[in-house]
């Protein structure tokens, strides 16, 4: 009924055309968005802000209008006017424009970041009605305003515990965790669902890749690996023998069973030093889209795309996490090779023996995208599971 209301309160706003700011606040905002990096277009930028920031409560909405479609630098400069702006007329007890705000929060279309700030701000002036829109936020584009609704469900899911409704509490749980995208959320909510008896396969929940084809190993000797071409970065042939390090290396099948879906490869190739190697996957999409792929992993590494390299980083053994990198990405419909290249180099502390990585597939906010199924045509659907999330 919430969500009803709330697509007849869109459609009705969105029959209405928002007005246009004052000649003086729309240049204001175009000279801020065209500012970008190395510092282009601060000066005149620097100059327009204050105009933006001069004005009273009235000119809020058209600054969080601007936001949209703005760039990240254009972005921060609007956040610190929207700020500047709100704490003045706050602070004067000013009546700001609620009603226009509240409609801007609850129209999904604008930027994340913008609606952040209208939401903070609600919740700082009314905190009932901020706590009350919470519940029918859990599905939210803004994955901090999504983090809220999903910790009130948390809350609520504890206090039935707490009150010996264990059923109950598990419903609860199973819907924020439905509805979670940060890491640490997930993880408190699935360990709480383990105690009650529901354990969660966090492997299929983030829908990481779990099963590869890896080769190697390859020299990395003085860390030359990174830059130096081997065969499998021009050619993927699971049919082929190279030289590798030490002696012949084929491709060979590897699966993992890490609760993260690391992709270790120690396993199969031992714990060794000064090493590349590489893994391959197939994804398979139904239609070509826009996707990130993420990666997170302590070791030196690239990543290409249907043979398009996408991304590497040089670096050795700093603290890692999931979805550390996210890298975006076009899909093709069908099949789309994937392909990491791996570096260990010659490090010999106990906390230098990770050779590892994990990737999923994901849209902006973290969903993982569910390959599409390829079981009836014979392809292997290893990495096509569902993911159990929506």
């Amino acid at each position: 009924m919430k969500k009803h209301f709330r697509q007849l309160l869109l459609a009705f706003w969105a029959g209405t055309a928002a007005a246009s700011p004052p000649p003086e606040l729309a240049s204001a905002l175009e000279v801020i968005r065209a500012v970008g990096p190395e510092g282009r277009g601060n000066s005149e930028a620097s100059a327009s802000w204050k105009k933006l920031t001069a004005g009273n409560a009235n000119g809020l909405l058209p600054v969080l209008e601007g936001m949209d479609g703005a760039n990240d630098y254009a972005l921060n400069w609007l956040r610190a006017a929207a700020d500047t702006i709100v704490s003045r007329e706050v602070s004067t007890g000013a009546i700001l424009p609620m009603n226009e705000l509240g409609k801007f929060l609850l129209d999904t279309r604008h930027h994340p970041r913008a609606r952040r700030l209208v939401f903070e701000l609600l919740a700082r002036l009314d905190p009932p009605t901020a706590n009350q829109l919470l519940s029918g936020m859990l599905n939210d584009p803004s994955l901090e305003i999504r983090h809220d609704a999903v910790e009130q469900l948390e809350q609520q899911a504890s206090h039935s515990l707490a009150a010996g409704n264990k059923s109950g509490a598990s419903l609860l749980f199973q819907q924020a965790l439905a509805s979670a995208r940060d890491v640490k959320q997930i993880d408190s909510i699935a360990k709480n669902l383990e105690t009650l008896g529901q354990p969660v396969d966090l492997r299929k929940l983030f829908g990481f890749l779990l099963q590869w084809k890896v080769i190697g190993p390859f020299d990395n000797t003085g860390q030359k690996g990174f830059e130096k071409v081997y065969p499998p970065e021009q050619k993927i042939d699971f049919s082929a023998e190279y030289d590798g390090k030490a002696g012949k290396v084929r491709w060979r099948d590897y699966t993992s069973a890490h609760k993260y879906g690391m992709i270790d490869m120690n396993q199969p190739f031992g714990k060794l030093k000064e090493v590349t190697a590489y893994a391959t996957t197939d994804f398979f999409s139904d239609r070509a889209q826009t996707v990130e792929l993420r990666l997170g992993g302590k070791n030196s590494w690239k990543v290409w795309l249907n043979g398009k390299y996408l991304f590497g980083r040089d670096e050795y053994h700093f603290d890692a996490e999931i979805d550390q990198y996210s890298m975006p990405a076009e899909l093709q419909a069908g099949r789309n090779a994937i392909l990491v290249k791996v570096c260990q180099n010659e490090q010999t502390e106990n906390w230098t023996t990770e050779w590892e990585f994990q990737l999923r597939v994901t849209d902006s906010l973290g969903t993982p995208f569910l390959p599409a199924a390829m079981a009836a045509i014979g392809v292997n659907t290893s990495n096509t599971e569902p993911a159990n999330h929506p």
